[in-house]
């Protein structure tokens, strides 16, 4: 529980508009951690991409697929729960936060169709 208390507090201090024209620029609390993910997606995209050229079973292609869709799903979850819990919540606490509440309920909404 202590850990999950620093992860939002760290997610919290995260979030910093760099220029007030462009979007906030954010410092992923665990960058390391969903870099190293990120590569291990690009490998299994290239291991479907050479299923494909190799003219594998579709099952096993399309099985694949899925797997990658997953990763990618978790990537995104964590990223939204680090939004959540750092510049919404923080945007809240300051002023209210109806347009970041607004963003991110457009930004679920995009991820659940």
């Amino acid at each position: 529980m202590a850990d999950n208390h620093d992860d939002i507090q760290q997610a919290r201090s995260q979030c910093a508009p760099s220029d007030v024209s462009e979007r906030p620029h954010v410092t992923q609390p665990d960058k390391k951690a969903l870099t190293n993910r990120l590569r291990r997606i690009e490998g299994q995209i290239s291991g479907v991409r050479h299923m494909v050229e190799d003219d594998r079973y579709c099952v096993d292609i399309l099985t694949q697929i899925s797997a990658v869709k997953a990763a990618l799903d978790s990537v995104a979850v964590q990223i939204l729960s680090s939004h959540a819990n750092g510049c919404v919540r923080r945007a809240v606490m300051n002023n209210g936060g109806d347009a970041e509440i607004d963003e991110l309920l457009k930004l679920i909404r995009k991820m659940i169709r």
